[in-house]
């Protein structure tokens, strides 16, 4: 009789697929916090102001508390999770003061701010051309943007990479960043080594060890875009920030796990 398949493997490879469903069940859409990781939305207006506040950029329009609201999950809204990752609130950026497309107006950022870290996030776009972005160290943008398949669409980091568009599950679902960054190194004030990504986009690796050169988008953008036209990047850290264009874009199951990566590698 033969033997099964599994059976006549080696056993490291035994082992190796038997750690797969572990390592892919922490990202994609759902994926639950890793250890060492903290939580930065639960669906909560008390977590949102807790750990959020406007990015104090130089087209700031508006005040707090941060008009972001929350509104109904339009897709698990019926569903709460145990560990509060999804109690059924999301966070809608449609802020007035960033009304057609004022980024930089009304962005929000983390309180806490961040080296290397480890970043998943979902978003959900309710209209044609909805648009957003997900920005490390309140610098480099992660593009969250409907229709746009270019260097600056849905999932490039913006203007360097291509856009990993095909991943993207489209308009009313949720879709889910995992991100591990790497942030620029510096000797006596210079920049030696470039800030670096990995990116899964719905669980499907999009960019592997990507460096990222410069902040674009000018002063209002982020942290540097008005430093030698976005080139001139310093060591100043910043929080994750998530830009509003007055547009009806969703966010959940937000979390962040600091990381010390000693070497120039993002991948995993």
């Amino acid at each position: 009789m033969k033997r099964s398949v599994l059976t006549s493997m080696p056993l490291v490879v035994l082992c190796c697929i038997a750690l797969l469903p572990t390592a892919w069940a922490q990202v994609g859409v759902g994926a639950k916090p890793v250890a060492g990781a903290e939580v930065f939305f639960d669906g909560t207006r008390q977590m949102l102001d807790e750990k959020w506040t406007y990015w104090d950029g130089p087209r700031l329009s508006t005040t707090l508390p941060i008009k972001w609201f929350l509104v109904k999950d339009p897709v698990d809204g019926d569903q709460t999770q145990p560990d509060r990752t999804r109690p059924g609130m999301v966070l809608n950026t449609n802020d007035p003061a960033a009304a057609g497309g004022k980024y930089g107006a009304a962005d929000i950022v983390t309180k806490k701010q961040f080296k290397d870290c480890r970043v998943h996030i979902e978003f959900l776009i309710q209209k044609p051309g909805g648009n957003s972005g997900v920005y490390l160290q309140s610098r480099y943008e992660i593009q969250v943007l409907d229709g746009d398949t270019t260097k600056h669409g849905m999932g490039a980091v913006i203007n360097e990479s291509p856009s990993p568009y095909a991943a993207y599950t489209g308009l009313g679902k949720w879709n889910a960043y995992d991100i591990v960054f790497r942030a620029a190194r510096f000797e006596n004030g210079k920049r030696t080594e470039p800030a670096r990504i990995t990116l899964y986009f719905n669980g499907k690796k999009a960019h592997t060890n990507f460096p990222i050169n410069q902040v674009w988008g000018g002063a209002n953008s982020g942290i540097d875009g008005g430093n030698d036209d976005g080139k001139g990047i310093t060591d100043t850290p910043g929080g994750l920030k998530l830009q509003a264009e007055g547009h009806d874009v969703l966010y959940r199951n937000i979390w962040i796990q600091p990381l010390e990566l000693k070497t120039a590698n993002t991948d995993f």
